[in-house]
């Protein structure tokens, strides 16, 4: 044990990132006030990531990478500098900074092979089986967050501030689970991973989140048809019997869930508060970046313009409650829509350059994954390619904020390494083969 650990050495730091997210989150909105201990080790390894750099005096990134993981910082840096004022576009900077560029970069120079690769992909897992576990208990004993008049909703101990939180943890390990059990691995472990896929279904459904749903099944499927037709049908088969005998046998959450379901078809037909705030607010932030098309309106500023931009049909904040916290009203101060929050704050600029990056992390990955599938690393390319498609498929009904953001930043950090690295396609390592 202490050899391997010896082994793991320099990515154990960002399992720790990883495994602090079980702690519960502070108080204030979605734990977000004054960071988290999260926050804080993600920069402790930051700074260690470059403390190793300059001992070992060697060049830390190659030229892709510096320049794919160093565009945003262009967009980033113009919008800081016309934010309403200094102190938000600072604190703007350096969340931005932390969660796209310095975190992904220190995670892609700790991640030395695959193993290491792997090895983080499984934290997330096990973080994710937790908080899952923590929700599927808060819905069946009625201690989780308010929804519909009933306190079920799952949250893990994100609390019903940040209730996007426990479905974005349980969505990242549901991935990372289905990749690791449709590459090449011995049976065994190709097996548990089946397993923790399928009990990670539970939590999420239970989550209630329309738009974590949505994006698990665009980057579930993406992945079962890269991995090749026999495996995703021996795979779909059994996650088809899980959906029947939790949900259609023992009723877990069934009526919920199919009224949770039918209302992501009603936008025009008698729609729910949350669905009329949130195409409201996207119609703010859209306003906004017609009155600053370049540069947008400046860092964290969409609350200050939310209010002239939006139309009334605006309930400006929403219910929270349960969970152990008492009821309150929580502001929307974000549109809930990671692009047009970028293009309402950063304008063009900043939506090309942050788009872009995650463009070139998706077209590199892609064929890097084409390259190995069925071979060596296929496993990692399965889980870089749908942790990115998962991402980029939720930032459509969700942006950053929150405990959970900072694990939005590893998992960033191993896209880049599947993408940028050329350790990702070295020779197999010991053990490692195709099946």
């Amino acid at each position: 044990m202490s050899s391997a650990l010896r082994g793991a050495g320099p990515v154990l730091p960002v399992t720790a990132v990883v495994a602090l997210l079980a702690l519960p989150a502070p108080p204030g909105e979605g734990g977000s006030a004054g960071g988290t201990v999260a926050d804080a080790v993600s920069a402790l390894v930051v700074l260690w990531c470059v403390a190793r750099t300059v001992r070992g005096a060697r060049r830390p990134l190659t030229r892709n990478a510096a320049v794919v993981l160093g565009l945003p910082v262009i967009g980033i840096a113009v919008a800081a500098v016309g934010a309403t004022t200094a102190s938000a576009g600072m604190t703007g900077l350096v969340r931005y900074l932390q969660i796209f560029v310095l975190v992904p970069a220190a995670v892609l120079m700790l991640v030395r092979d695959r193993r290491d690769f792997r090895l983080v992909a499984w934290s997330l897992i096990g973080l994710a089986l937790f908080q899952g576990t923590l929700g599927v208990y808060q819905y069946v004993t009625g201690t989780g967050a308010s929804y519909m008049g009933s306190d079920v909703r799952a949250v893990g101990t994100f609390g019903p501030t940040d209730v996007m939180g426990m479905a974005t943890v349980v969505s990242y390990g549901l991935v990372c689970a289905v990749a690791l059990a449709l590459g090449p691995a011995s049976p065994r472990r190709r097996q548990i991973a089946l397993a923790c896929a399928l009990l990670l279904t539970v939590p999420l459904a239970l989550s209630f989140s329309r738009g974590a749903w949505i994006a698990t099944v665009v980057a579930c499927g993406a992945q079962l048809g890269l991995a090749g037709v026999r495996n995703a049908l021996r795979a779909l088969a059994a996650m088809a019997a899980a959906a029947v005998v939790l949900v259609g046998g023992l009723g877990i959450g069934s009526q919920m869930l199919s009224e949770r379901v039918t209302s992501i078809t009603q936008v025009s037909d008698a729609p729910d508060q949350s669905v009329t705030d949130r195409y409201t607010m996207w119609a703010a932030a859209v306003d906004m970046w017609r009155d600053a098309p370049v540069s947008g309106v400046g860092l964290k500023a969409f609350p200050d313009h939310r209010d002239s931009h939006a139309s009334l049909a605006l309930s400006s904040a929403s219910d929270t409650g349960g969970a152990g916290a008492k009821f309150s009203r929580q502001p929307l101060l974000s549109p809930h829509n990671m692009y047009l929050l970028v293009l309402g704050e950063q304008g063009l600029l900043g939506l090309c350059t942050l788009v872009g990056s995650w463009a070139a992390f998706l077209l590199l990955g892609m064929r890097r994954l084409t390259r190995v599938r069925g071979g060596a690393g296929a496993d990692c390319a399965l889980v870089a390619c749908g942790l990115l498609l998962w991402q980029l498929v939720d930032f459509s009904y969700a942006d950053i904020g929150g405990p959970s953001t900072v694990l939005m930043a590893v998992v960033l950090g191993l896209v880049a390494w599947w993408s940028l690295s050329g350790r990702a396609l070295s020779a197999p390592m010991p053990g490692e083969a195709p099946r």
